[in-house]
């Protein structure tokens, strides 16, 4: 996005503002002749403030200066002209499901590309038959590794210690690639050594490109709010926003899956690091200190699982927090002379973001202490500080919101912080004194929700009710000015308890009717002995469909049935299809009349022969029923309404279902 001279100007003043407040804030509201406990908690709520607002500042500055790689490339057309390199396709796998790995294996296999040139490899680190089995009913590469002790990364460098192609794509096991995955990537290498050939004093060589990390299922922040057609992904706005951003100048961060690497700047760098919980952060880093360049794309080109339970979440994201701690640690990346400043900034930036969960729990007890106890640990009066203070604030969240995308605004990103808070503030201080975790848990994506994840709720929902019980005390009685002279505190009070009131409702969850997730997709097919049909949307395990034509009597419930869907040539060929998946058999059961217009919903399984076509379509394409962008007609207060009504109804549900046993007893 092009920002304008003017606009430039308006952001600038925003910073210069906020940093006049911050000056402020240490030279005059420190309440110097507090006791040691006051006082060192207003140092580290200043402290707070300065990592905040210098986060801010690192993001604007990034959108208002002029991109670095201005590389637009008519992709197919490079890839069609140019000769071709072999590339090696690994997919790491340690205990994960076999379904859930034959999905990804089955999705590389589809992938348009020279068969010659493409290899693919299921990396398993657990050396199981079931998977060796897997491989070779796909025909596919197997390396297999018996006491790994060094997790993904050891599993990787054992693979790629047998492989010599000079471009190599780490996937997870769950995370299953599009057909053109290698189209929209490797012309990026091409483009990079014409160039590098033409004018290798001025072209960096091209170490890796990395395209977003896309989830075709809903995250928890989607799903426990009621909110699947209403907000982005939670990791979207990293993925397709800020990554995006820091690749336009040159230094991308890898996030562990959907990456094309150069084999050679990956080999130099001595492959992935082994002494960190997240080898991907540190090999990304480590290459660009190398002297490569790298790339972060905004289309997604493959998408896989999210962890839908608190405890997986929690823990995915405590190991994450871990280890770009460890990885910032062995990277010396506020000394170390081999980081350039671009690079140090974004480091800097990442690291500074795992603190945020520490800073979020500070910002929230703050009003607390004074409005219950009142521990003042800022020391001004109301008019100054509406003179110091609510300029700069609220120009620099005006020109945050509108510098940045329409994946997610300031309010989603606060509440996410507010969730994640009471789980991650102790591991990054812990990590942070060196103390480690011992033990490496590949984070189960299958869903194993159950009563012990209330337990969850608790942290937020205390902080919750002190936070009700500090709006109530701290305003009842009160008239006129001493309203408005509390008014700032008040504020603060309502908006941390906006955003504990939707971690609440996150921790609290909900019921998962469907295991798995539909893909909206329009095939024509027919149900043997009934008639023709289209598809409204498919999954691995069921479909809903119309009937072309509204038959006199509804379809039989329960009933074992045929079907067959036809894949047309324009789509066979877009989607790279094999020719035997021109028609795909099925058998299924309707368990559903959906409506009097021929719709049904049903259970639906694949013939064996039909099985690798179907998985095909219905995961090589993004989820469009995902939203891309927050629906800004919805604002929190509607969110937090309908969860409440939605959870009144749950109630009132379960109230009468409870009492309809009893007198039926």
């Amino acid at each position: 996005m092009k920002i304008s001279r003017r606009k430039k100007l308006f952001y600038c003043l925003a910073i210069v503002l906020s940093v006049i407040y911050l000056i402020w804030r240490i030279g005059w509201t420190i309440p110097w002749n507090q006791n040691f406990p006051v006082l060192l908690y207003a140092l580290i709520l200043w402290g707070c403030e300065v990592i905040s607002n210098l986060t801010a500042y690192i993001t604007i500055t990034f959108r208002m200066l002029p991109a670095k790689r201005k590389l637009r490339l008519d992709l197919h057309h490079v890839l069609d002209s140019w000769q071709v390199p072999d590339v090696d396709v690994l997919i790491a796998t340690h205990n994960e499901d076999r379904d859930l790995l034959e999905k990804t294996v089955n999705g590389t296999t589809y992938i348009k590309y020279p068969k010659d040139k493409l290899h693919i490899y299921i990396c398993d680190d657990g050396n199981r038959p079931e998977i060796k089995k897997l491989a070779d009913q796909y025909g596919v590469g197997y390396i297999g590794l018996s006491n790994n002790h060094e997790a993904k990364a050891g599993n990787l460098n054992h693979a790629l210690s047998q492989l010599t192609s000079p471009l190599f794509v780490d996937f997870d096991s769950d995370m299953i690639p599009y057909t053109n995955f290698l189209q929209e990537t490797v012309p990026y290498f091409q483009q990079n050594w014409l160039d590098y050939k033409n004018d290798p004093d001025h072209t960096k060589p091209l170490g890796y490109v990395q395209t977003p990390q896309s989830f075709y299922e809903d995250d928890i922040f989607q799903y426990n709010l009621f909110s699947e057609r209403i907000i982005a992904n939670e990791q979207d706005f990293f993925s397709r926003d800020v990554n995006v951003l820091y690749g336009k100048h040159g230094y991308t961060i890898f996030t562990g899956s959907n990456a094309l690497f150069l084999r050679q700047a990956v080999d130099r760098v001595g492959g992935f690091p082994t002494k960190t919980l997240t080898e991907d952060f540190e090999l990304g880093a480590r290459i660009d200190m190398a002297g490569y360049s790298s790339f972060s794309t905004t289309k997604p080109q493959s998408a896989g699982t999210t962890p839908l339970d608190l405890k997986g979440v929690i823990k995915q994201r405590s190991r994450w927090a871990r280890g770009v701690i460890q990885s910032c640690h062995n990277l010396h990346i506020f000394i170390n002379p081999q980081i350039t400043w671009t690079q140090r900034v974004i480091l800097a930036n990442a690291y500074f973001y795992w603190w945020s969960f520490f800073r979020r729990l500070i910002y929230i007890a703050a009003p607390i202490l004074f409005a219950v106890w009142g521990i003042q640990v800022v020391k001004t009066n109301f008019w100054l500080l509406m003179i110091m203070w609510a300029p700069g604030y609220a120009l620099l969240h005006l020109v945050l919101g509108d510098s940045s995308s329409k994946i997610r605004n300031e309010r989603w990103g606060e509440v996410q912080e507010t969730f994640f808070a009471p789980y991650l503030f102790l591991p990054v201080i812990l990590q942070t004194l060196h103390i480690k975790k011992r033990s490496f848990q590949v984070t189960q994506k299958n869903y194993q929700r159950n009563w012990l994840d209330q337990v969850y709720m608790l942290p937020h929902l205390a902080m919750w009710l002190l936070t009700t019980y500090a709006i109530i005390v701290f305003n009842y009685g009160k008239w006129g000015s001493e309203i408005l002279y509390g008014a700032v505190i008040t504020f603060w009070l309502l908006m941390h308890w906006i955003n504990l009131s939707f971690a609440v409702f996150i921790a609290m969850g909900r019921h998962v009717y469907r295991q798995q997730t539909r893909f909206p997709r329009r095939i024509t097919g027919e149900i043997t002995g009934i008639g023709a049909m289209e598809t409204i949307d498919i999954s691995d395990t069921g479909l809903s469909f119309k009937m072309k034509k509204i038959p006199e009597t509804p379809l039989p419930l329960d009933q074992h049935l045929t079907g067959q869907l036809h894949l047309t040539d324009e789509l066979l060929k877009k989607r790279n299809f094999r020719a035997e998946d021109q028609n795909l058999d099925f058998d299924l059961k309707i368990v559903r009349k959906i409506d009097d217009q021929g719709r049904y919903a049903a259970i639906a399984k694949p013939q064996k022969s039909s099985r690798r076509g179907w998985l095909h379509l219905v995961y090589d394409q993004h989820n469009r029923s995902a939203p891309q962008e927050y629906d800004r007609w919805k604002t929190p207060f509607d969110i937090l309404g309908m969860n409440t009504r939605k959870r009144l109804e749950q109630v009132e549900w379960y109230l009468r279902r409870r009492f309809t046993r009893q007198r039926e007893e």
